[in-house]
């Protein structure tokens, strides 16, 4: 009799969850089946270096959870009832339907047209790695003195205009912000990210909707136009659809409203995690889509499942934030200090220093993904058999 636990997604947020769980819990009590349409592990904040030419390390999932006690089942989510809690998925060994006693949906999002005319046909995204993996192939073929334009002046956007800018500084790189540049960072900040930009030569549209992408260039809200030989579109991301044709109660958004311990508030067998997530956090605010957010919401989640099958204690540590790192090409970088809620404060580092320390956070939410056991304990909780000590009937199946 083993407690089935479905984890959706091999994110930063799936893969952490999965690992997690395979930590706290015994293999005997517990079968733990990821579930990825892609047999490697992106790293998502890696998908402005990606396009810009550099090549990424390999991150097989097979390998990194081989040993863990998590089955990897490479297959397409394409459905879920969460009222008979199934998942129906489509894999290169036909379409299948799994059953769960535990849910994790970690499916995270993809990039957001906002229904802007011209968008799909015409501009390119980097919010996963065919994206990415097109454009870099569009700007290879990109002759000398022609235009760049990342629409988005957002941390996607300030990250993938000063990147292409770095590595093709033959090209003419334009960024347009619907605000002004950096407005939500400190004046050191602001400060820093005008010099760099000025230094790498991008051209700024500031206070500017785009309203309309043509090829060739793209027209802004008041009538003109910006030439863009290529039109790189970052202004936010979408959510997976398929959680808004379930029975799960979703925002307007499509996310899936969870409480504290990232639980379904309609669905108790149901967890989500990371951008998938509508949750709270300091001053009642939405977590932001990032893998900030993603990563301490898989672990909360993760211990929160644990606690619930083996009787134990229901984490209850707040998710909040620290700083928000931006790289600025290879050798210069932003970290901009916020407050719990995510609000820039006076404090920031710059230049290389920087970059060395947004290079180490990448590193090290890699290296959590590939280690997903590591530090476990010799003796894990076995599963409470009856009711949990939040005084819930525990469900174990064949």
């Amino acid at each position: 009799m083993q407690h089935r636990i479905l984890v959706l997604g091999a994110g930063y947020s799936g893969a952490i969850a999965a690992g997690r769980l395979a930590r706290r819990l015994r293999r005997e009590d517990v079968a733990i089946t990821l579930v990825n349409a892609e047999p490697d592990f992106v790293e998502r904040v890696r998908m402005h270096q990606l396009a810009a030419g550099q090549d990424l390390t390999p991150r097989p999932l097979g390998e990194m959870f081989a040993g863990t006690g998590v089955e990897l089942r490479i297959a397409k989510v394409t459905g879920v009832d969460a009222d008979r809690r199934t998942v129906s998925v489509a894999g290169t060994d036909g379409d299948a339907e799994l059953a769960y006693d535990t849910l994790v949906y970690a499916l995270g999002s993809a990039w957001n047209a906002q229904d802007v005319p011209g968008v799909a046909e015409h501009a390119h995204e980097i919010a996963g790695r065919p994206g990415a993996l097109r454009l870099r192939e569009r700007l290879a073929r990109l002759d000398a003195g022609r235009t760049v334009l990342v629409v988005g002046g957002g941390l996607t956007g300030v990250e993938a205009a000063t990147e292409i800018a770095e590595a093709r500084p033959d090209l003419d790189v334009a960024l347009a912000a619907r605000d002004g540049l950096g407005d939500w960072l400190s004046p050191k900040g602001r400060e820093h990210l005008r010099k760099v930009f000025g230094r790498l030569g991008i051209t700024v549209h500031e206070h500017t909707d785009v309203a309309r992408v043509e090829a060739g260039r793209v027209v802004t809200a008041g009538g003109g136009t910006i030439p863009a030989a290529v039109t790189v579109w970052t202004t936010g991301f979408a959510v997976h659809p398929i959680a808004k044709a379930t029975t799960l109660e979703v925002t307007g958004t499509g996310q899936i409203a969870v409480d504290a311990t990232m639980r379904s508030v309609s669905h108790p067998d149901v967890y989500a995690v990371g951008d998938a997530a509508m949750a709270m956090g300091p001053g009642d605010k939405p977590l932001r889509m990032s893998c900030a957010s993603g990563a301490p919401a898989a672990l909360q989640a993760a211990d929160a499942i644990a606690a619930r099958l083996t009787a134990g204690k229901l984490p209850n540590v707040p998710i909040r934030y620290f700083n928000q790192c931006i790289s600025l090409g290879r050798g210069d970088g932003l970290i901009q200090y916020v407050t719990a809620d995510d609000r820039a404060v006076r404090a920031a580092l710059t230049g290389r220093l920087a970059a060395v320390y947004k290079e180490l956070v990448c590193k090290g939410a890699a290296w959590a993904v590939a280690n997903p056991t590591f530090g476990l304990p010799g003796r894990r909780r076995p599963v409470t058999r009856g009711r949990t000590a939040a005084g819930e009937a525990v469900k174990a199946t064949a």
